[in-house]
Formats: structure tokens, C-alpha cells, sequence
């Protein structure tokens, strides 16, 4: 007798395991592991979506222009959410502490939150600053998502990246884009001004 007869539980959920386990469509063992081409191909792929959930992101621009991407993505119709640290909260400074950064993560974020101010306004842009603790960098391009892992010890940038597509059924997709949500409803919107410090830093 089929098994799904007696208990549709253990159908629903091998079908479940199954979807998610498409979602998975690499690992990286580090996020500088991941080719630049990749990156790009996502960011300028994006035609609905743009989310980023970091702490400071600066190799996003530094490497990929985050500013004009943003400009260009809001002249696209593409809707972008990008959350930044809070570099005043107790949860930046332990994490800069505890990736052997005292100071330097505080100091990054002051500066990246200067290059966004280019931004603040956009249509179809917004900018929040966060003070949770993120277990995880999370960067998403409409039904892609890059989580990278944060391990104590250890810049995000040398931690594993897992990239992940959404599909019907699955479960990963779903639960950390759950998690950029429940940060995003916690954010400050960001408003021209920068803090006091950062003008003095500069």
C-alpha cells in the first residue's frame, strides 16, 4: 500500500524536502569566492527586486557602484530596500569586536551611510539603518538570494555564501527573506542627515 495513503503528512513533506533542496544552487566557501561576473549578472539581472541586509556592504561600493546601481535600478521601476547598520548600536560594536575590528566596522558604516545619501529620495528606494544582531548578510535579486553566514571570529567577507533560488514548495528562500522582513519592520528610515561624528571623522 502506498505509504501516502496512510500518513499525505510524509508525501507533503518529501515534496517539501525536495523543493527545497532545488533551492540550493551552490555553496561558496567564501563570499570572495563568488565571481565578480555573478554578482553582476544578478544585480543587473534584477527587474522587480533589489534587497541588501547588512552591517557596513562595503565591497558593494567599492566594487559594484551600489550608488549608481541604485540609481540605475530606480529609473528601471526596480523596487530596492537596502539596510544598513547602525553604527551607535551595541550589537555593531560587539560584532566589531568580535571579527577583531574594534572600531574599523563603526567607521565603514559612517562612511557607506555618506555614499547613500546619493540616494535617499529615489523613487522605488528606500534606506534603513538596523541594530540587530545579523546571523546572516543577505542580499537578494528578485527570486535570487545570497545568504552569507557570519562565523565568530571572522569578517563576513571570509564566510560561506549559500545562493539560493525560490521555488514553489520550498522552504529556505522564504525563511530568510522572513528574517529581512522582521528587520525591515524594525529599521529606521534614513534621512539626509549623518551623524555628528561622521562629519567630524571626515
Amino acid at each position: 500500500m502506498d505509504e501516502a495513503y496512510l500518513w499525505p503528512e510524509v508525501l507533503t513533506e518529501k515534496v517539501t524536502q525536495s523543493a527545497s533542496t532545488a533551492e540550493l544552487l551552490g555553496i561558496h566557501p567564501s563570499r570572495s569566492a563568488l565571481p565578480h561576473a555573478t554578482w553582476q549578472q544578478l544585480i543587473n539581472g534584477s527587474r522587480e527586486a533589489l534587497d541588501v541586509l547588512v552591517y557596513a556592504g562595503t565591497f558593494l561600493i567599492e566594487q559594484h557602484n551600489l550608488a549608481e546601481v541604485l540609481h540605475e535600478k530606480s529609473r528601471q521601476g526596480v523596487h530596492c530596500r537596502i539596510l544598513i547598520g547602525d553604527e551607535t548600536s551595541e550589537a555593531v560594536r560587539q560584532r566589531a569586536v568580535e571579527e577583531g575590528t574594534a572600531g574599523g566596522l563603526e567607521g565603514r558604516i559612517q562612511l557607506n551611510r555618506r555614499y547613500l545619501r546619493d540616494v535617499l529620495g529615489l523613487p522605488g528606494v528606500e534606506v534603513r539603518t538596523h541594530g540587530t544582531t545579523l546571523y546572516n548578510s543577505l542580499f537578494r535579486f528578485d527570486q535570487d538570494l545570497l545568504v552569507n553566514g557570519h562565523v565568530f571570529g571572522a569578517p563576513a567577507g571570509f564566510s560561506p555564501v549559500l545562493h539560493l533560488r525560490r521555488v514553489p514548495g520550498g522552504r529556505m528562500w522564504d525563511h530568510y527573506m522572513r528574517s529581512f522582513e522582521h528587520v525591515w519592520e524594525t529599521g529606521v528610515p534614513e534621512t539626509a542627515g549623518i551623524p555628528a561624528s561622521a562629519e567630524k571623522a571626515s
